[in-house]
């Protein structure tokens, strides 16, 4: 009887199994590398919403940083305003107070001159010049009655007619005064009056 003849030799079945066992440990070792990939994905992508929230939220903070800012320097600048206008008011009450006692010493002043009491005259004098420079320090400035009538800075107590131009003041009845830009009292005048037809 013939021998039986095996189709892949005698060592065949353990070259089978050696690739088998190969292959068994090529395709266990496939799945690590993959899963190690999809979690250094995920832990990148975390990464990049973690960096766009932080940015975000700086963002925002800056945002809010330059409003307070802002309003800081909006709250000093109102307070400095109102510092001012504080300052201003306090010193325009002093001024306004002492006026009285400037037009009396004045009015001593012209009284004396024509009673010819020069002691009395030198020493209003000297106590209205002293009075007039503390004034003037504070911002005091007299208002010009050399100027044609203006509205602003002077009040007509009359007008009567007269040979000089319309509007041309002709008496001070009363000085007025500025501080600063303001019109503490307007000056007290009477001016010419317009001239009738005809004349």
């Amino acid at each position: 009887m013939p021998a039986r003849t095996h189709p892949h030799g005698p060592n065949e079945p353990a070259k089978q199994e050696h690739a088998a066992a190969r292959s068994g440990k090529a395709s266990g070792e496939s799945p690590a590398p993959a899963a190690r990939r999809e979690e250094l994905e995920k832990t990148l992508t975390a990464s990049e919403q973690a960096r766009t929230e932080a940015e975000t939220l700086r963002d925002q903070y800056l945002d809010d940083l330059k409003r307070v800012a802002a309003d800081f320097d909006n709250y000093r600048k109102r307070v400095a305003r109102e510092q001012q206008a504080l300052v201003a008011r306090a010193h325009a009450g002093l001024v306004e107070a002492i006026l009285p006692v400037l037009d009396d010493l004045g009015r001593a002043l012209e009284a004396a001159g024509q009673h010819e009491e020069a002691k009395l005259e030198d020493g209003v004098r000297l106590v209205h010049r002293q009075l007039s420079g503390v004034l003037t320090k504070e911002g005091l400035e007299e208002i010009p009655t050399d100027i044609p009538f203006d509205p602003h800075v002077h009040e007509a107590l009359a007008a009567i007619p007269s040979e000089a131009d319309e509007g041309t003041i002709l008496e001070v009845v009363q000085r007025g005064y500025l501080l600063g830009d303001r019109v503490l009292r307007p000056a007290r005048v009477v001016v010419a009056a317009a001239n009738a037809p005809g004349n």
